[in-house]
């Protein structure tokens, strides 16, 4: 099935054979590995913004596991129809051009021009670089940049760019609404956002390795954050009392996340992609979590603590657990027994 209407010609008779390499590397801001190192990075250098930063690295998995199931769902096939032949170009340059302008596996819709969307908008709506309209000018220029690369080098049709686009700005409003609608938590929800988009995308893809992996990334990274609303909860708290509910509620979420991993880990093979999936997700939940607990204080005596009293009770359960513990423990309750039973007949006798 052709979705295309004639739209290659015109785009790719403006790029020079000589300049296809440097379209290569433009449609390189949005593919996935320079996605995930601009996210993660910007997670671990803003400080002041965690939260904010927290919440376009589940943008980023869910956009990712949207786009797996949608093309798992349409199942249309690329172009076809590269810039230049792979042999035109000299030598050496035919590898750097091959690993960054050929593209594989369905093409509907456009998965660059979604997480572009996703991501740079993201960017452009919770960085305080600039003013606002000159973050979404940037954002935009870069997603069109992206998108015509995508047609150009023949990987996609104008219409899979374009589609790419809407949905990824209506994944965006949507959450939006949510987050109108819904006063804190925005990062819990987003994370949330991303285990049930990443489950849909195993299902739509009959378990491709891809939305495996992906639904492993959004346990760990749930469960990490989940770790870090744990500490918040427990060094605000006054009263033990008073922590309660977020204690058991952010505890639990952060054990039931790391306990499926856990148990993947456990149940397939260790080079499955189930099991790879589940280091991925701790992986991912300990690159989540490490940030806070280095760069806060309070979180870094939260976890001090944490771990002291985790140690004492481990260390008194051992103690309990010695056979010498329960031998003294019995010959000690067989003398208190026999005080007891002496004190009685004495006050029999009386």
């Amino acid at each position: 099935m052709s979705r295309g209407i004639g739209e290659f010609e015109p785009i790719q008779e403006l790029v020079p054979e000589w300049a296809a390499v440097l379209v290569a590397l433009v449609t390189q801001l949005g593919d996935v590995w320079f996605l995930a190192i601009l996210v993660g990075t910007l997670y671990w250098l803003s400080a002041d913004n965690r939260e904010d930063s927290a919440i376009i690295i589940g943008l980023t998995i869910a956009g990712l596991s949207v786009i797996t199931a949608l093309k798992h769902v349409f199942a249309l096939p690329r172009p076809g129809q590269p810039l230049v032949a792979l042999e035109a170009l000299p030598g050496l340059i035919q590898p750097v051009y091959e690993g960054t302008a050929m593209a594989s596996g369905y093409g509907f819709p456009s998965g660059h021009a979604l997480m572009t969307t996703i991501v740079y908008v993201s960017l452009a709506r919770r960085l305080s670089i600039g003013t606002s309209r000159q973050r979404l000018i940037g954002a935009t220029a870069i997603i069109t940049l992206v998108g015509l690369s995508r047609v150009a080098l023949g990987v996609h049709y104008l219409v899979d760019i374009v589609v790419g686009i809407a949905v990824g700005l209506a994944f965006l409003a949507l959450l939006e609404w949510v987050f109108t609608r819904v006063e804190n938590g925005h990062a819990t929800i987003t994370f949330s956002v991303s285990i049930v988009s990443s489950g849909l995308a195993v299902v739509a893809s009959s378990a491709d390795p891809d939305a495996v992996l992906l639904l492993g990334a959004a346990l760990g990274t749930f469960g990490g954050w989940q770790l870090i609303s744990f500490g918040r909860a427990l060094a605000v708290a006054e009263q033990p009392t008073t922590a309660v509910r977020p204690l058991v509620l952010t505890g639990g979420l952060a054990a039931c996340a790391f306990a499926l991993l856990a148990s993947a880990l456990e149940v397939f093979h260790p080079l499955s992609v189930p099991a790879i999936g589940a280091a991925l997700g701790i992986a991912c939940g300990i690159f989540v979590t490490i940030p806070v607990l280095r760069r806060s204080e309070r979180a870094t005596r939260v976890w001090r603590a944490l771990v002291f009293w985790v140690t004492m009770a481990g260390l008194g359960i051992r103690y309990l657990l010695r056979p010498t513990t329960w031998r003294r423990g019995y010959a000690g309750g067989q003398e208190y027994a026999g005080r007891a039973r002496r004190w009685i007949r004495a006050r029999v006798s009386e």
